[in-house]
């Protein structure tokens, strides 16, 4: 793993994390009528936080792409979830007295399971390209789990009671993240034939998947960040990406994990702080409150301002 990756990597952390935060503001507001519609898309198209998170979101993917160029799928995902610290940090400064101090631990115990887990695993190896057939069975079975976590989501936890806020964004974002985990191979596949120039990068199938599969879990991120807090939606969003890229770098492209007996004991114990860590921010009263815009960087006059325009459009009507 050679310094440069990881400095691509962690630069394309910083502007994802930006991206997220953006992209949470500009949702925050959206009405309730507007959850799982492409209607939402409109309404955010009007919101100039959301092209701030575009843009961000654009310098990350341009990173990310030079990242996974020199560096393998394995080894510049998990770094990428570095952004969980920084959106925690975004919300500590918004609100310092809603972030604990389990908070923290919690999102460092994440990023530090991934960290030991990938520095014991050591992913090595691997070829550049793989068989469609199973990038196809890669992308149906990805999308497919995708599809039923959304279906969780929205499914009433009893009979007369609806799905809460935080179990919404939550499960979306572990939505999402399974989407991003499938666009990183597709990212990797790609910047395999940058140095074929334009005409050998778009007479491959690589970008128009990207742009499909992008736009899918961008929307379903758009919906994560609408239906709760940023705290419910950014640790799934954020774990569950690298560790569904990962598979595919070993289903996909061949790359090797170290199953040494001593090491494999260690990606265990790994794997059981990142669950462990995932367990007890989702008992965090920041993942409970289900009070819209309580997480995220919004101020108190914009949600007055929003309140009066939608008081004022129902007394219109």
């Amino acid at each position: 793993m050679t310094a440069r990756v990881v400095v691509l990597a962690l630069i394309a952390s910083g502007f994802t994390a930006t991206a997220s935060v953006a992209q949470r503001r500009a949702a925050a507001l959206a009405p309730e009528r507007l959850s799982f519609s492409w209607r939402l898309v409109g309404y955010l198209l009007r919101r100039p936080a959301w092209f701030v998170g575009i843009a961000s979101m654009i310098l990350g993917f341009v990173f990310q792409v030079e990242a996974l160029r020199v560096g393998s799928l394995t080894v510049v995902q998990p770094l990428i979830a570095t952004e969980l610290v920084i959106v925690f940090g975004v919300i500590a400064v918004h609100d310092p007295h809603r972030v604990h101090g389990r908070d923290w631990l919690s999102a460092l115990g994440m990023v530090v399971g991934l960290g030991v887990f990938l520095a014991l695993a050591r992913p090595s190896g691997g070829h550049t390209h793989s068989s469609t057939s199973m990038w196809v069975l890669a992308g149906l079975s990805t999308f497919a789990l995708a599809g039923v976590l959304t279906v969780l989501a929205y499914l009433p936890p009893g009979k007369g009671r609806l799905p809460s806020a935080g179990r919404k964004a939550a499960l979306l974002g572990i939505a999402a993240a399974t989407g991003f985990g499938f666009v990183a191979a597709v990212i990797k596949e790609l910047s395999s034939h940058l140095s074929q120039g334009p005409s050998g990068v778009f007479s491959n199938w690589s970008p128009y998947v990207l742009l499909l599969s992008g736009a899918a879990a961008m929307f379903l991120a758009s919906n994560a960040f609408q239906a709760g807090s940023l705290a419910a939606s950014q640790p799934g969003l954020t774990i569950v990406d690298p560790l569904v890229a990962s598979a595919l770098g070993v289903v996909l492209f061949g790359e090797r994990l170290n199953h040494a007996p001593a090491a494999f004991i260690g990606e265990i114990l790994a794997v059981a702080l990142l669950v462990i860590s995932v367990v007890v921010l989702s008992r965090s009263p920041l993942v409970h409150d289900d009070a819209h815009d309580e997480n995220s960087p919004v101020s108190p006059p914009e949600l007055a301002s929003a309140a009066s325009v939608q008081r004022e459009s129902l007394g219109s009507s």
